[in-house]
């Protein structure tokens, strides 16, 4: 199988899987447990999701490992596991997808604050992101997909410590908001900051996940895209902005109202498409038939 960056620099839009949380939750995570955890404890679970969505067709499968780092796990007592936790996600992803796709280990924000804001030193940070990036390749990562960032100087590090410890494909998202100044991330980076400061920090795709329905993620991945024309761009948007029922968010955009709007973000620059919180296998399946029925 061609690598993933040769099939994106070939100019293939490929699909990218949706929900984890959203499915471990459905499947009996309670709040306040440990989602990666359960890649140990729960492994038929979080395997069986994996292999829901290349059923669905999706090229590209995440790791159940989104707060696997070490800071983020102290809040469960954790943080001695972050690679076994890690070798198991990437394990559990691998044994699903085999030859038929390409395994992107997720990795999101620690959760705390750089000095002086925070209490973490860029060291520690970084040696945070080094010691899950470095299990997540050896339990058979084909990529390292760090997502969900909001300040440039954590995501750095992340694409740092992808870099120097590993040899595999770096992808690198942040998430925005509208506001009065258009779209930001919370510490007020724009689409067209990030993708030119991602690029440079060494990441090999860039782009966006979650915070916004499909609809305003091609506006973002447009702005990406006058940004960096050249760069190969991802989006992974919710299905729709979420509304309180009952105390519970609930995601309205059906499968159909996503692939409906495939065409827009291939047209603002799009190269793989996926979806992130309340999207379910139906969603993947209908963005993969949108996206395999465009004109080469």
């Amino acid at each position: 199988m061609k690598g993933l960056l040769d099939r994106l620099h070939s100019g293939e839009v490929l699909v990218a899987d949706g929900a984890m949380g959203t499915l471990l939750q459905q499947r009996g995570l309670k709040p306040g447990e440990c989602p990666e955890e359960w890649c140990v404890s729960h492994p038929t679970v979080v395997r069986g999701i994996a292999e829901e969505y290349v059923r669905a067709g999706a090229d590209v499968v995440e790791t159940n490992s989104f707060g696997g780092n070490r800071l983020k796990l102290a809040s469960y007592g954790l943080a001695h596991r972050a690679g076994e936790l890690a070798r198991a996600a990437a394990a559990l992803a691998k044994e699903a997808v085999g030859d038929r796709g390409y395994v992107a280990a997720s990795v999101g924000p620690t959760g705390r604050f750089l000095e002086p804001l925070g209490d973490v030193t860029p060291e520690e940070m970084l040696a945070a992101f080094a010691e899950q990036v470095v299990a997540l390749a050896e339990g058979g990562a084909d990529a390292i997909c760090i997502e969900t960032m909001t300040a440039l100087e954590e995501a750095e590090l992340a694409i740092r410590a992808a870099k120097e410890n590993t040899n595999l494909p770096v992808i690198a998202t942040m998430t925005f908001d509208k506001g009065a100044r258009g779209y930001r991330t919370m510490m007020g980076v724009s689409p067209q900051q990030a993708a030119r400061q991602l690029l440079e920090f060494g990441a090999d795709v860039v782009g966006s996940n979650c915070g916004n329905g499909i609809a305003q993620m091609a506006e973002i991945i447009a702005e990406m895209h006058a940004a960096a024309p050249h760069a190969l761009l991802l989006v992974n948007a919710n299905a729709g902005v979420p509304v309180l029922e009952g105390g519970v968010a609930v995601f309205r955009e059906t499968p159909e109202d996503m692939a409906a709007r495939v065409g827009d973000l291939v047209a603002a620059g799009a190269s793989i498409i996926g979806g992130c919180c309340g999207t379910t296998p139906a969603h993947i399946r209908a963005i993969a038939q949108a996206v395999r029925s465009l004109k080469p």
